[in-house]
């Protein structure tokens, strides 16, 4: 089957067609002021350079290059297949907490790394996990903004999710609801594709409001709340920014950051999600898919397939206009000497 992905560029060919009348009254023309000069044969023995071909086939050559080109920006197809995909994927939005507290370390059964270091190992292993999925990245301490808008471009995630510091937001706190409503903004209209909100946080909600932001989410917005909790209920010291020993707060003492399980649990429920305590990255790490596992995935495509021919007459575009290139408009003295068969 043969067919045009584009039909309405042909009308185009239209031009061709004018440019073509032009061509052959302007011939007419010339031809009637050349007689005013003198007889025909006489006036081309006084001009033996001047072709009387070349101008036209040059012509030619490009009105046929030009038909080409508006043919080629049609689409020619040809050939039909049915194919059908399944485009098993979810759209995620990852909100991590850059609070001063992700500085923290905390004693883990996988060993001591501080609580952003966790965050970003997790976020990556998910990415790798990702087929056709889209994912967007919302990071939030005292305020909340969108990191990276929801995309399917798995290496840009990478490289932002790289660029994530506690220094990057001045106003410093844990605005979970802040975050979860940010969040919330950054999904695509699609219907029938599950929708995932992950809070990655050490759980020190300073604001309030988390537990109602998640349920209207959930409720009136189709989103699904998932929180995974970083650090340890015993705590640990936040070090200083510039690394220097550990921060120290109003009453000169030094501040125990503690993870907040309870605030963390109550959100996921009201987001109609799941609460997973990090604590072993690669535990929570497949608690994290199998509870995305369940959410809805996009329905099965049938689609139509057509192998594309505007290669080919792209070429043969390319090919007329070399050829009118190295056509001159005027006779080569030097081939009009050359003589193969001499007497």
């Amino acid at each position: 089957m043969f067919r045009f992905e584009d039909p309405q560029y042909l009308y185009l060919l239209a031009v061709v067609v004018l440019l073509a009348l032009i061509r052959f009254l302007t011939y007419r023309n010339q031809k009637k002021r050349l007689r005013k000069f003198g007889d025909p044969d006489l006036v081309s023995q006084l001009m033996p350079l001047v072709s009387r071909w070349r101008p036209g086939l040059k012509f030619w050559l490009l009105e046929g290059a030009l038909a080409l080109l508006i043919v080629m920006l049609a689409r020619p197809q040809f050939g039909k297949s049915i194919s059908q995909k399944q485009k098993a994927g979810i759209e995620a939005i990852i909100a991590i907490d850059v609070s001063n507290s992700m500085r923290a370390v905390d004693k883990a059964s996988d060993g001591e790394l501080s609580r952003m270091q966790r965050a970003k190992m997790i976020v990556t292993k998910l990415i790798d996990k990702f087929s056709n999925d889209r994912i967007g990245l919302v990071v939030f301490a005292g305020d909340a903004f969108i990191q990276l808008p929801i995309t399917s471009d798995f290496v840009s995630a990478k490289m932002f999710l790289n660029s994530i510091d506690p220094s990057m937001i001045r106003h410093q706190g844990t605005d979970v609801a802040a975050a979860i409503r940010t969040a919330s903004m950054c999904f695509t209209q699609r219907e029938h594709v599950g929708k995932a909100i992950i809070v990655i946080t050490d759980g020190e909600d300073h604001e309030g409001e988390a537990v109602e932001a998640a349920r209207l989410a959930h409720e009136e917005e189709g989103r699904n709340v998932y929180v995974l909790g970083i650090g340890s209920a015993k705590g640990a010291l936040v070090p200083n920014p510039d690394g220097n020993g550990y921060m120290i707060d109003n009453t000169g003492q030094q501040v125990m950051s503690r993870l907040n399980e309870q605030m963390c649990a109550d959100v996921a429920k009201a987001g109609g999600g799941a609460y997973i305590h990090v604590e072993n990255n690669a535990t929570a790490q497949k608690q994290l898919e199998e509870a995305l596992d369940k959410l809805e995935k996009a329905e099965s495509t049938q689609y139509s397939d057509f192998d594309e021919q505007f290669q080919a007459v792209g070429l043969l575009a390319l090919l007329l206009l070399i050829i009118e290139i190295f056509i001159l408009d005027r006779q080569n003295p030097a081939i009009r000497k050359l003589k193969l068969f001499k007497r």
